[in-house]
């Protein structure tokens, strides 16, 4: 991030630079399932962990809606559904979290199986990170998982260091992540940021954005189309097809016009 430059005398200069913010969902978002091994290692990780904790054999998380949920919601959830008691799949929601991600960690060299980056990212990505916009996710994703996912599709590079977002492993009601990616960038970042939007492919995504203060842009990406993202928003959200017209997505950040 390009910090505010002052003259000796607190006196600002001109050519200030906007500080801009934008958080991108990971699943329909920036990436996308493709083929029978349709993102083989994060649905391996679920069952693996229903498997250790509660001795589910072959639970899948298919069983309950799982679009735009967060990761722990979705364990609870599938739990709940093979029959254990929601109180008890919400205290050891800790020690599912915990299997998932040793899961993951061990199979990490598979994480790219299954997965695409979707068409038009790697350039939105790349021009937004050559104008210092901070970069960040927001995603239902456990936070260790999301981040496999972007280095192993190669796209990890274009994230501001230091990473930030808000993850599935930090609430599990995904309304509250775009708050949380927020205060931790702006933690980060000294001086608050003049915009600050969230993509992503779902009502919930959507709903969080604005619950959060963010700009909403949903894009049809996933299972969810233009009039079901609409219908989630206040009235403000901006629904693209896609990622793949750069040029629009700049414009609606105040470049090049």
């Amino acid at each position: 991030m390009e910090e505010q430059h002052h003259h000796g005398d607190g006196g600002e200069e001109k050519t200030k630079k906007r500080r801009i913010m934008v958080t991108f969902d990971v699943d329909g978002t920036l990436i996308g399932s493709k083929g029978s091994a349709s993102n083989r290692l994060h649905r391996g990780a679920f069952s693996h962990s229903l498997l250790k904790v509660f001795g589910l054999q072959d639970a899948t998380i298919d069983a309950v809606q799982h679009h735009g949920q967060t990761d722990p919601a979705i364990l609870v959830n599938t739990a709940v559904h093979y029959g254990v008691p929601s109180d008890v799949a919400s205290l050891r929601l800790p020690d599912m979290k915990s299997r998932m991600i040793e899961y993951a960690t061990e199979h990490s060299k598979h994480i790219g199986e299954g997965l695409e980056v979707l068409p038009g990212v790697v350039s939105l990505l790349d021009n937004l990170s050559s104008k210092d916009v901070a970069i960040g996710l927001v995603t239902g994703n456990l936070e260790d998982i999301a981040w496999m996912k972007m280095d192993g599709l190669g796209i990890q590079k274009y994230f501001t260091i230091p990473y930030f977002g808000g993850f599935g492993s930090d609430h599990i009601d995904r309304g509250h992540l775009v708050k949380i990616a927020a205060t931790r960038a702006e933690q980060l970042f000294p001086g608050g940021f003049d915009m600050r939007v969230h993509v992503g492919d779902t009502p919930n995504d959507i709903r969080a954005a604005e619950f959060g203060g963010a700009l909403a842009v949903g894009v049809c990406t996933g299972i969810f189309r233009e009039e079901e993202l609409k219908q989630a928003s206040c009235g403000n959200a901006v629904i693209l097809p896609d990622l793949t017209d750069c040029t629009s997505f700049m414009k609606l950040l105040g470049f090049g016009d």
